[in-house]
């Protein structure tokens, strides 16, 4: 069997680098897909796409599509289609979490107000649509309508979760694999779809899924022991909203009696007063590094499903990004 493994550290920026050119036209698309005639429109959706982020999703459709030897141009109008509905959430979510820091500046809703987010983000769903039927494939369109649907489901659990003391590990597991993991799926599909490449296709819907449950899951331990800063969004988050991740539903689980009973209080009442309580605990308990053993296999099984594709330097960054996704600071 082809050996698919890169004996390369793990670096984002120089992945990105393998495909520029196509960034750099994926990019243009975008632009010129967030025109609108509404002013505001144009303003608040070019806010919060230059905030940039790692890009991980249109990244996947990229990689994916060069891995498969794909020699078309429509790789980035899917990248920029996933890219809207990713943003899109964005908007959403940070809304419904009152969130006021995102990617290390202020959230679109904290500058623009919750109702032109909300609307904004209606815009950049509709549009992504708009844009699927370009491509003239019905399984895209397919996919991404499941997808989106999937993700609203995602949310709806999360908000059932949310100041739920208990909130089990299974639900949390069906709450991210709906709200993240899912578009990292479609991603990776995406650019099988567009390569003609049904061999492939549900090998990389899985090594997607999987690496947006580990991403997710690293995610959810740094919320309690990243640096404000680097992470790019305030530490403490997940508790300020009653949020039940898996670091604390583990320390809750391993806890017994004022421990027990203040994580409990903290998940139904939100707010980080007793933040740095709470991390002592999840500390004693070795929460984290139960998240981070659960996001490490994850990672493995991402990378088993890599194990048929063509061996080439698009290939070995896809094994490279499972490995970013448990190694990464922010």
């Amino acid at each position: 069997m082809p050996d698919i493994k890169s004996s390369l550290k793990p670096d984002i920026k120089r992945i990105t680098k393998l495909v520029e050119e196509d960034f750099l036209a994926t990019n243009q698309v975008i632009v010129s897909q967030l025109k609108s005639d509404v002013a505001l429109v144009n303003q608040l959706g070019h806010y919060i796409v230059a905030a940039g982020g790692k890009r991980l999703r249109p990244l996947l459709v990229l990689m994916v599509a060069n891995a498969l030897g794909y020699q078309g141009n429509k790789q980035h109008q899917a990248a920029a289609i996933v890219e809207f509905i990713h943003t899109a959430t964005l908007l959403h979510d940070d809304v419904v979490d009152e969130s006021d820091r995102r990617r290390g500046r202020e959230t679109a809703n904290s500058l623009f107000g919750n109702a032109a987010s909300v609307l904004v983000g209606d815009f950049l769903y509709s549009r992504s649509f708009q844009m699927m039927v370009t491509i003239e494939k019905m399984e895209v369109m397919t996919l991404l309508a499941t997808t989106t649907n999937q993700i609203a489901e995602g949310e709806v659990l999360q908000l059932m979760n949310c100041n739920d003391p208990n909130a089990s590990e299974e639900s949390y597991f069906k709450v991210i694999e709906n709200k993240t993991a899912i578009l990292f799926a479609a991603a990776c599909e995406l650019g099988a779809i567009i390569s003609d490449n049904q061999q492939h296709k549900e090998k990389l819907h899985q090594y997607g899924l999987h690496l947006g449950l580990a991403f997710q899951l690293m995610d959810d331990a740094l919320d309690y022991t990243a640096d404000s800063d680097e992470l790019g969004k305030n530490v403490g988050d997940d508790l300020a909203e009653g949020k039940p991740t898996l670091p604390l539903i583990h320390a809750m689980e391993n806890s017994t009696g004022d421990d027990k009973k203040l994580i409990e209080q903290c998940i139904e009442n939100g707010g980080i007063d007793h933040l740095e309580e709470i991390q002592a605990i999840i500390k004693k308990t070795k929460s984290i590094e139960y998240t981070l053993e659960k996001a490490d296999r994850e990672v493995a099984i991402a990378k088993d499903c890599l194990c048929d594709l063509p061996v080439n330097v698009f290939s070995k960054a896809l094994f490279e990004l499972a490995e970013f996704s448990v190694l990464r600071n922010s």
